[in-house]
């Protein structure tokens, strides 16, 4: 499966790239979904120590997409997977708080993973310039309500109903590096009860 292609939009909106070995002592892969398909073909891209200071975190994904044994036999010095990003965040933010300056950094998956670790990421201190990004699978978006600040996971369509305060959101290309999160704004706030159909634009 290739790389997502995204329409170009609003600067704030994340630009992903595809993953490349680079020279370090140590590599951290975190992905989610057909996120372990961009780890295999990065992997294949290394040479032969690579795996050797590898750790690997993966998550099935939210589409119910699970290529655990694939992922697992790549043969990382450490492998591990966890139900989902919650269950793993704990053990993400220990492996960051830990690493070593120049410690190589690459997610695959979709964007709700990978923001979340690259705020995790920035927060541990590591630079921006050692984590490289790569977008596979599903387009299913995290979304921050504007008016409450819950925030949504996995949100399919447009609009959508905040699963917090029930407001019925517009969602933005506006994207929040801190929050790893969409921003959604209140669709009907001039015309309450107005609100358009929803139309499915994340799968």
């Amino acid at each position: 499966m290739t790389k997502t292609q995204f329409e170009p939009s609003i600067r704030s909106r994340p630009v992903y790239g595809e993953l490349a070995p680079r020279p370090a002592l140590a590599h951290l892969l975190v992905a989610d979904g057909e996120g372990g398909e961009a780890l295999a073909d990065l992997v294949a891209k290394a040479d032969a120590g690579f795996l050797a200071n590898a750790r690997i975190v993966y998550v099935p994904g939210a589409n119910g997409t699970d290529l655990t044994d694939k992922v697992r036999a790549l043969g990382a010095a450490q492998f591990h997977r966890s139900p989902s990003y919650t269950a793993a965040a704990p053990r993400l933010k220990k492996v960051l708080a830990d690493a070593h300056m120049g410690t190589q950094i690459y997610l695959a998956g979709t964007e709700g993973l990978i923001g979340q670790v690259v705020a995790e990421a920035l927060a541990a201190g590591l630079p921006l310039s050692g984590i490289q990004t790569e977008h596979r699978g599903s387009t299913v978006r995290r979304v921050q309500c504007v008016h409450c600040k819950g925030i949504t996971e996995n949100v399919r369509t447009d609009p959508f109903q905040c699963s917090h305060c029930g407001l019925h959101l517009f969602v933005r290309d506006h994207y929040s590096v801190r929050l790893a999160a969409f921003q959604g704004v209140c669709i009907d706030a001039e015309d309450p009860g107005v609100v358009p159909q929803a139309v499915e634009r994340f799968k």
